[in-house]
C-alpha cells in the first residue's frame, strides 16, 4: 500500500532545484526593460570602484507573469515589514543608468 503523504496530489507541481541554482546569485541592481510581448529583468552585481559590471542572471517574462511577480513581491515585502519593521531605503548609488540600450527602470 502506498504512503498517502508521498502520493502526488492532483494539480500539484513537483519543483526541483539543482545545487548550483539553490546557491543563488547576489544582485544589487536590477535593470527592467519591456517590449509589447515580454519583460526582461537583468540582475547585475555592481562592485564599488569598479566601472564595469556584468549581468549575472536574466529573466524573460510575459506581461501577465511580470504582473503576478510584482504582486507576489509586494505581498512578500509587506509580510517582511510586518514581521521586521519598515525596510529603510537608502539613496540611489551614483550608477550611470544609460547602458546603451533602451531606457531602463530599477
Amino acid at each position: 500500500m502506498a504512503d498517502e503523504k508521498h502520493q502526488a496530489q492532483p494539480n500539484q507541481l513537483n519543483i526541483e532545484i539543482s545545487e548550483e541554482v539553490a546557491d543563488g546569485i547576489y544582485s544589487n541592481l536590477a535593470i527592467i526593460t519591456h517590449s509589447n510581448s515580454e519583460f526582461v529583468l537583468d540582475f547585475v552585481r555592481v562592485m564599488p570602484g569598479v566601472p564595469k559590471a556584468k549581468v549575472k542572471a536574466r529573466l524573460l517574462l510575459t506581461p501577465q507573469h511580470a504582473k503576478r511577480l510584482m504582486r507576489a513581491l509586494a505581498d512578500n515585502v509587506q509580510k517582511f515589514e510586518g514581521a521586521h519593521g519598515p525596510i529603510r531605503e537608502s539613496d540611489m548609488p551614483d550608477i550611470p543608468m544609460n547602458f546603451g540600450g533602451p531606457p531602463a527602470q530599477a
